[in-house]
C-alpha cells in the first residue's frame, strides 16, 4: 500500500517547514475579511494588517467604524470559521 497524502496537506506541511504559512494565512484572512464585510466596507478600508492574532482595520468613515464595532465579535467568529481554524482573537478598528 502506498503512503499517499492529499496534495493540500503536503503543500501545507511544506509551507510550514519553510516558514511561509503565517504569511499565507495573513493574505487569506484579509481576503476573507473583505468577503465578509462586503464591497462598501472594503472600499472604505484604507489599511488592513494582521499581527499577533489581531486584525487591524483602518476605515475612512466614522459611521462605518461605529457600525463595524457593533459586529466585530461576530466578524471574528465568521473569519475563523471560514479559515477553518482560530487565527484571529480580536479586531482593532482605527
Amino acid at each position: 500500500m502506498s503512503d499517499e497524502k492529499p496534495l493540500k496537506k503536503v503543500i501545507d506541511q511544506l509551507l510550514r517547514a519553510y516558514g511561509y504559512q503565517q504569511q499565507l494565512d495573513e493574505i487569506e484572512i484579509i481576503k476573507v475579511y473583505e468577503e465578509q464585510v462586503g464591497k462598501m466596507f472594503s472600499n472604505h478600508t484604507k489599511n488592513i494588517a494582521f499581527k499577533n492574532r489581531v486584525l487591524y482595520v483602518q476605515l475612512d468613515s466614522a459611521a462605518l467604524k461605529q457600525e463595524l464595532s457593533y459586529v466585530r465579535e461576530g466578524l471574528v467568529q465568521r473569519i475563523n470559521q471560514q479559515m477553518g481554524k482560530i487565527l484571529v482573537d480580536k479586531i482593532v478598528i482605527r
